[in-house]
């Protein structure tokens, strides 16, 4: 029986990673989350698709609370094969305009929670003679995308987190890979918060017309831990922007400029998204 810990499983893209270890059957899953009912409805799921498990309400962003976690989950179960940092939220708007508490809300969750799991469950997995971790960071910390800076900006750390780990980690035999997929139709919906009706409209629009569903996603997660690969970028086209910003990020930074100069950032984007392009 393998183990796995997953942070924010109460529904979106955690559960469906939870479900995507369970079909593979021989897992044991913690779902951590704040959600008591999502949680539990997660772990029906988990035990219907072939898998087992416990929840655990866990608020990332209180470190206290991530290490009670790992101290009870090494204590309980005796080892934890894969850690995923999955709990994530979004806050739209442009720099000088998204409310300072917005900011604190995501770096709390998105890169401090992610540095607590890593933080915590680090020496006991160097303990036991190895592991994995998965971080759940976006294409957004890739792209820069605007509008979006404190997602982006947070996402961007977790993948230098998980490049860095990735380095400093293998000679202890745990595995690193992060996850940084497009947009996908997932529960981020649910608390995104947004300064104007556009970032909405977009968002809304971005998530509902993702190539790839949460199931998807999750499965090409997963198959890339397998793998063991460092990045898993699940869209072809996240892999594409990614390719053509590193080849010329002022070709790639001066044509949105451009448009958005222009004033047809606002229609471009939408459209964008309508085709599904993001």
């Amino acid at each position: 029986m393998s183990n796995a810990v997953i942070t924010g499983s109460a529904s979106g893209f955690g559960r469906a990673l939870a479900l995507a270890l369970a079909r593979r059957g021989g897992w044991k899953i913690l779902i951590a989350d704040i959600n008591q009912a999502g949680m539990e409805e997660t772990l029906a799921m988990v035990r219907k698709a072939g898998g087992d498990g416990e929840i655990f309400e866990c608020d990332v962003s209180q470190p206290e609370k991530v290490q009670s976690m790992a101290d009870y989950v090494f204590s309980k179960w005796g080892k934890v094969d894969l850690l995923i940092n999955n709990a994530g939220v979004v806050s739209c708007g442009f720099v000088g305009d998204i409310p300072l508490q917005d900011w604190h809300w995501c770096v709390d969750i998105n890169f401090w929670g992610m540095l607590y799991g890593c933080h915590s469950f680090i020496p006991p997995m160097k303990a036991q003679g190895g592991g994995h971790i998965i971080n759940v960071g976006s294409s957004a910390g890739l792209l820069s995308l605007m509008e979006m800076a404190p997602y982006n900006i947070t996402k961007a750390a977790v993948i230098s987190l998980s490049e860095t780990m990735r380095q400093e980690l293998v000679q202890h035999k745990i595995g690193v890979t992060v996850a940084c997929p497009m947009f996908f139709n997932t529960h981020l919906l649910d608390n995104m918060r947004y300064q104007n009706d556009f970032q909405s409209k977009f968002a809304h629009s971005a998530f509902e017309h993702g190539r790839l569903t949460a199931e998807e996603v999750a499965e090409k997660t997963i198959r890339s831990y397998e793998k063991n690969k460092l990045y898993v970028i699940p869209q072809f086209i996240g892999k594409y922007y990614w390719v053509l910003k590193r080849l010329s990020p002022s070709i790639f930074y001066g044509v949105i400029s451009y448009v958005v100069k222009k004033g047809y950032g606002e229609k471009m984007a939408l459209l964008m998204t309508r085709i599904r392009m993001m």
